[in-house]
């Protein structure tokens, strides 16, 4: 075709396309239908997309908030730690051989053939060798040392450091932790940094719970999709697919619930902790909040405390085999609990071991051979309160005075106690088979139908060493040393006597008392006839005979003279807080006090007439060893030395001869002591308080139903009390006649001066100027005085 006639050809087609585009819309066209099918979808598509990215950005900067907020705040609240009192060496300290091996059993000390680390004894005989941990007291840190030590006859004969062969002054033992004040929600821990963090604790971790934890970002998909294989395989839940970052998610910011959407918040929550925070800080936090076990009501969360719980050791002192055993527990601590299921325990533990020599962590051969230990888990552990309830209760009740709950329970506030650990276990043993023997003895009792509580004292410091509320030394129940409040019966009469003595110029202990029947109206005309416990009477009595005898009638007598509000002026005086009413009844111990009270009232008498309020702490810090409260030692002087003197040699006799010589059963004649018994009405109450050289007791037995127990003060508190003193081993009372204090020979029955070689004659302690002025038929020509102290009683 020629050219102008092609061009003439493409002008005509150009010509209809146009006319083709130009034409009018179709019915289709009009109707909005479009050619282009599927734009739409794809915008609304796009637009969902992005609206989801939003919304999905929004949340992920909400929970980033949380996370922020909750990880970098305070992430725990730890509960206040209440220790032991340190146990002090020096040469010339009592101390056996026993007792130190308890002592450092008890701090989970580890008895080797040579002690090279801290935390370890050896011993040959009598020679110890051990090397202390590193400890913060409340005056300062201590750094661990090797000691050397000597104990001969019950006392320390040498302590070197055993370094360097120097002779040392003074060690003391760190104080073991002997409870805490828990958080209402009953979770404890012990927290722990990543660098205390023993490296085959984090390889047993990696190995058994997220080996590539150093690699992915919160989440591991290849891990997960591992899991869904192997449980669709197994058709139910073999294996799980969540990092370690995943497991610190759900149990520290999520609850326990089971869905796609909590499954949805802990990958994305995982992920956002990864970006946020270093490995090692979600290492660390890790650590310290996983469940590794249930002691009653307390959780145990954290490496840290169950090294304690199970090993009784802190965890930097841990072995291969006992941190394998810890990270065994993640599976479940209640189905693997080495206590209750030992062998499952064992399997899972090994389990854990070859893992860690198949991913290379350790060789096989040490593999093996941490599979042939033992689990070497305690019976119980340490750090609870199970052991001393009734302690931790007054530790708590003083506290109050000082601390809102929140602090004590949150803090981590570190509470130094003056508790002796080796008193309190004497304590509750003896309480348990004194109980039980007098049960024995007495057909009527019933097993478990007697009830105890006992007070242990430092005379002279007021510091309470040990308590027992009860019976069962672990039941945290009714706290009886502190709150029951039962009529004291003849525990009154010394507070009596020495209001008495305190007037020499009236009364000395030759005073003659008048032990006849005595009857008293009341407002209502109700009489008031006491009697004596033998229903006799003894007419005139001399002062000390009436107390040694613990005569009712001469006492009553005696308050009387001496005036009713006095008596409880002198009370009150002596520490007892409550209100007194001033009845008759008053003189014979119808005065409801606790144990605890009591021990404050007879303090005041073993201090010589200096009280010092009663205390269970000795200092308070915070977590890092800053001093907060100190609790210093606070006298006053309530009465003067002299009375006191006269008549703590009163409670002597008492105890030589009075209703309390019984206690020679368990105590040698040769050793001096105090006390007093006391007994109520249809022998409801048995009590018993006295005094050694370096300990003051109170004790009481009795029902908690408030029936008669059939026990009289000697024959029920006393025998509990000679128990828990044979087994301390107390020093004699020694005691020191002041300088107004004089010794004069006089007749036993009268009270007159006599001599030395006269029939009756006895040496008593006078007030100066109050000595007799009458003379005994038998005195002669006056004998000289000396050498009288020494044969006092004789």
């Amino acid at each position: 075709m020629p050219p102008a006639k092609k061009k003439t050809v493409r002008r005509k087609k150009a010509a209809a396309r146009k006319k083709v585009v130009r034409r009018k819309p179709t019915a289709s066209r009009k109707a909005g239908k479009s050619t282009r099918r599927g734009f739409p979808w794809f915008k609304w598509l796009l637009g969902l997309s992005l609206l989801g990215a939003l919304i999905l950005g929004a949340y992920s900067l909400y929970l980033s908030q949380i996370v922020r907020v909750k990880f970098e705040g305070r992430r725990w609240a730890i509960p206040a730690r209440v220790y032991a009192r340190p146990l002090e060496l020096y040469v010339g300290a009592d101390l056996t051989v026993e007792r130190l091996r308890t002592e450092l059993q008890a701090l989970g000390y580890r008895k080797v053939r040579q002690a090279t680390q801290p935390a370890q004894w050896s011993q040959s005989g009598s020679r110890f060798i051990f090397q202390t941990r590193d400890f913060l007291f409340w005056d300062g840190r201590e750094a661990s040392r090797r000691v050397g030590l000597r104990i001969s006859n019950g006392a320390v004969t040498a302590l070197k450091d055993a370094s360097t062969g120097r002779d040392l002054d003074l060690l003391r033992l760190e104080p073991p932790e002997i409870g805490s004040i828990y958080p209402s929600h009953k979770e404890d821990r012990v927290l722990v940094r990543r660098d205390e963090l023993p490296d085959h604790l984090v390889a047993a971790l990696l190995a058994a719970e997220d080996h590539d934890y150093f690699h992915h970002h919160g989440v591991n998909p290849l891990s997960i999709a591992r899991a869904v294989m192997a449980n669709l395989k197994a058709g139910h839940t073999v294996q799980g697919g969540s990092t370690l970052t995943q497991q610190l998610v759900k149990n520290f910011f999520l609850t326990p619930e089971r869905s796609l959407w909590r499954k949805f918040n802990e990958a994305l929550m995982a992920i956002i902790l990864d970006a946020r925070y270093s490995k090692d800080e979600i290492l660390e936090a890790y650590a310290n909040e996983v469940f590794l076990g249930q002691d009653g009501e307390r959780a145990i969360h954290g490496f840290g405390l169950a090294s304690y719980f199970y090993f009784n050791r802190p965890l930097a002192e841990l072995r291969l085999h006992e941190t394998a055993l810890l990270v065994g527990l993640l599976k479940g601590a209640s189905y693997y609990d080495p206590r209750r299921h030992p062998k499952r325990a064992l399997k899972r533990r090994n389990l854990v071991l070859q893992l860690m020599a198949d991913q290379g962590f350790i060789d096989q051969a040490t593999a093996r051979k941490a599979m042939q230990q033992p689990l070497g888990v305690g019976s119980k552990g340490r750090r609870s309160n199970a052991r001393h309830p009734a302690f931790i209760d007054l530790v708590r009740r003083q506290l109050r005075q000082d601390y809102q709950e929140e602090d004590l329970t949150s803090e981590g506030l570190r509470i130094f106690t003056t508790l002796d650990p080796w008193a309190q276990q004497i304590l509750d043993t003896q309480i348990a088979r004194g109980l039980s023997a007098l049960e024995k003895s007495r057909r009527k009792l019933a097993a478990g139908s007697l009830q105890a509580a006992m007070v242990l004292v430092s005379p002279q410091g007021g510091e309470i060493r040990a308590l027992s509320g009860g019976r069962n030394a672990g039941y945290a129940g009714f706290n009886r040393a502190l709150d029951a409040r039962r009529s004291i019966g003849s525990l009154i009469k010394p507070v009596i006597y020495l209001l008495a003595l305190s007037r020499p110029r009236e009364y000395s202990l030759v005073t003659l008392l008048e032990d006849e029947p005595v009857n008293l109206k009341d407002a209502r005309g109700r009489v008031w006839s006491p009697k004596n416990y033998d229903h006799k009477v003894h007419g005139l009595v001399p002062l000390h005979t009436a107390l040694a005898h613990s005569y009712n009638l001469a006492t009553v007598h005696l308050g009387l003279a001496l005036g009713l509000d006095k008596v409880v002026r002198q009370l009150k005086a002596m520490g007892v807080q409550r209100s007194v009413r001033s009845l008759p009844s008053l003189l014979l111990g119808a005065v409801p006090l606790s144990p605890l009270e009591v021990a404050q009232v007879y303090q005041a008498i073993a201090s010589g007439g200096f009280r010092a309020p009663l205390r269970a702490i000795r200092e308070i810090t915070d977590q890092e060893g800053n001093p907060l409260q100190r609790y210093p030692l606070e006298v006053k002087q309530v009465a003067e030395p002299g009375p006191v003197y006269l008549l703590s040699r009163n409670l002597v006799e008492v105890m030589r001869q009075g209703t309390g010589r019984s206690v020679r059963r368990y105590l040698p004649e040769s050793l001096e002591v105090a006390g007093k018994t006391g007994t109520t009405d249809e022998l409801r109450d048995s009590w018993f308080a006295g005094f050694s050289g370096d300990w003051l007791a109170v004790a009481w037995v009795g029902r908690d139903d408030n029936k008669s127990a059939g026990l009289t003060g000697s024959s029920g508190a006393l025998t509990l009390w000679g128990r828990v003193m044979k087994a301390l081993k107390p020093q004699p009372l020694g005691l020191l006649p002041p300088e107004n204090v004089v010794y004069v020979w006089v007749d036993a029955r009268t009270g007159y001066l006599s001599a030395e070689d006269c029939e009756g004659a006895i040496a008593m302690p006078f007030i100066r100027g109050s000595e007799p002025e009458l003379r005994s038929e038998c005195l002669g020509e006056e004998k000289p005085r000396k050498g009288l102290f020494d044969r006092l009683f004789d």
